[in-house]
């Protein structure tokens, strides 16, 4: 990376977000929280599981995004009948007269990946995502081929069709760096829609930033200092997720399991992004209470209790917000 100055380097950085979330915008209405949830985990490095009803753009989103970063992309609808070589590839005879065996790379080689409906796949096949999503590469027979960089998976999930669904097993939950929410557009955002995709053309989305600035704003988030103060509110939180822990009634009650240490890792980088995107060099305190819901939603586990009562996760960690003091 150029060598420049905090401030020069921060205001940089927040141009180019601003360009990227401006190209995104022309063609997707009434998401920005999504998209700035979406771009955050891809600095960040991590992954992002989209939950909302079919038609409010997830799949747009991933795909746009790829082409105003001039990324390459690729999407895998799954299906029970969906095999792990669909998705990493697999070893084919290949030649007329010597034959020889050559591989064959599968969707999940690019750049970004959408995995479309995740959970209606068997869990095999959704296994075949977790080396990929934690190792950056993909192990077939005795060779490992690496991914590369960058390489983020946007996974989607239906929460309203349970028939012929397989839930996430708790391990590749926490593979996941965020777990957004796509709620309806309201009616001037439906009526933007409307005006922009029953036209005669298609907007056009023209590539802002190159692979190689993504990977300069990637390693810049890894640069931001964090005050010894705010990582420990950040590791105070986790601890309050956990029941054995925690000084919260309703965690002790209604929480089987908290947040793993990956969900630490996800609300500190998820605040320096945060910081940056506001044009600090450094995360607070509110930064990491706005970006702990969606990191930390999916790393909460209910006990039989909590899901009796219809209690969310979401209500839970606001508990432990409100509770939770800054010093100690």
């Amino acid at each position: 990376m150029t060598e420049m100055s905090p401030a020069d380097a921060v205001a940089r950085f927040r141009t180019d977000l601003e360009t990227l979330s401006r190209e995104v915008g022309r063609r997707l209405v009434g998401q920005a929280e999504i998209v700035e949830g979406v771009v955050t985990a891809l600095l960040a490095g991590g992954h992002v599981l989209l939950e909302g009803v079919p038609g409010v753009g997830k799949t747009l989103l991933v795909k746009t995004l790829a082409q105003a970063l001039d990324l390459s992309f690729s999407r895998v609808q799954f299906t029970p009948d969906l095999m792990p070589a669909d998705i990493t590839g697999t070893n084919m005879i290949v030649g007329d007269g010597a034959r020889r065996f050559e591989f064959q790379r599968g969707p999940i080689f690019a750049h970004l990946v959408l995995a479309d409906e995740i959970n209606r796949a068997t869990p095999k096949t959704q296994s075949a995502l977790l080396e990929a999503m934690q190792e950056q590469s993909v192990t077939v027979g005795k060779q490992t081929y690496p991914l590369e960089a960058p390489f983020f998976v946007l996974a989607t999930q239906n929460p309203i069709e349970m028939e012929g669904t397989y839930a996430l097993p708790e391990a590749q939950l926490d593979r996941f760096f965020f777990k957004l929410r796509v709620d309806l557009p309201g009616d001037a955002d439906l009526h933007a829609i409307l005006d922009r995709t029953t036209g005669a053309s298609d907007l056009a989305v023209t590539p802002v930033l190159t692979r190689a600035r993504l990977l300069e704003l990637r390693e810049l988030v890894r640069q931001v200092p964090i005050a010894r103060p705010i990582q420990d509110y950040a590791v105070r939180l986790i601890g309050a997720t956990h029941p054995a822990r925690s000084t919260v009634p309703r965690v002790k009650k209604l929480v089987r399991y908290g947040s793993s240490p990956r969900g630490a890792q996800a609300v500190v980088l998820a605040a320096k992004v945060r910081a940056l995107f506001d044009g600090r060099f450094a995360p607070s305190f509110d930064d990491v209470r706005r970006v702990a819901t969606p990191a930390l939603r999916h790393r909460v586990l209910l006990n039989f209790e909590g899901e009796a009562e219809g209690v969310s996760a979401d209500a839970i960690l606001g508990d432990i917000l409100a509770a939770l003091p800054e010093g100690v």
